[in-house]
């Protein structure tokens, strides 16, 4: 099994500014992330240098200046934050957390049709599943 991809609240924001444009110098980040999350320069680099150290970022050197990357893809990371939220908050139930979702947000006619194209694919899916076992 793959390992488990942890990252906190204010490490997104510095996976985010790389997910969009990757291969950034701390001096191209440092105005991003104040923009985005408030950060000075040494808040800024302090996780960077954590971040890199837990193998979330890496960087290559050119010349004295590093240029940094994401090392984890961001739908990894998304599937992973679902996961680990969906087990939490619904004790691992999908219809538990759609049911609030839908009861407690407006949805568009868009959203609706989305919903039911999942959920028909989903039905499908468990349908073959069954034939099979």
């Amino acid at each position: 099994m793959k390992e488990e991809i942890k990252v906190t609240n204010s490490e997104w924001y510095v996976m985010n500014c790389l997910w969009e444009k990757s291969h950034l110098s701390l001096m191209q980040l440092v105005p991003l992330l104040k923009e985005s999350a408030g950060w000075s320069k040494s808040t800024s680099a302090t996780m960077v240098r954590r971040m890199t150290e837990k193998d979330l970022i890496g960087y290559e050197e050119n010349g004295k200046t590093k240029y940094f990357f994401p090392k984890v893809k961001k739908q990894d990371v998304v599937v992973q934050e679902t996961r680990d939220f969906l087990q939490r908050i619904y004790d691992g139930s999908v219809g538990m957390m759609m049911s609030a979702l839908v009861r407690q947000n407006d949805l568009s006619q868009e959203d609706i049709l989305e919903l039911q194209e999942i959920l028909k694919a989903a039905q499908t899916k468990t349908q073959k599943t069954k034939r099979k076992g």
